[in-house]
């Protein structure tokens, strides 16, 4: 019912930008939250970045520490997508990078849910 496609991932080289975009469909309701999540190999999944109330006055950021005031998350209710942008990216061990969203469709509503996208590969090496 509810499905979450990435893009925009790829190889880049350290200094460079990527954007990552999410892509939801299905019959949403309403998003909660929109994010993005990011895993090495051999290592736990980590929250990079998300967007609370993304259309809302009083929307808010979160985002891990090791990105915050270097990459930015926007989302766009009404498109249903939502993005990443990772300026100036340093050398860093490739990672699947993925979407989430806690949100509600038809099946659920009022009561939200999360759903994971598949995931894109970023790796920043020269």
């Amino acid at each position: 019912q509810v499905q979450l496609v990435e893009s925009g991932g790829g190889l880049v080289q350290p200094g460079g930008s990527l954007r990552l975009s999410c892509a939801a469909s299905g019959s949403i309701v309403s998003f909660k939250v929109m994010g993005w999540y990011r895993q090495a190999a051999g290592k736990e999944r980590e929250l990079v970045a998300q967007i609370t109330r993304a259309d809302a006055s009083d929307a808010s950021t979160d985002y891990a520490g090791s990105v915050k005031g270097r990459f930015t998350i926007s989302g766009d209710n009404a498109k249903r997508t939502w993005h990443l942008e990772m300026p100036n990216l340093a050398p860093d061990a490739p990672a699947v990078y993925s979407c989430s969203s806690r949100l509600a469709h038809r099946g659920t509503w009022p009561s939200a849910a999360p759903y994971w996208g598949l995931g894109t590969q970023v790796t920043v090496s020269s």
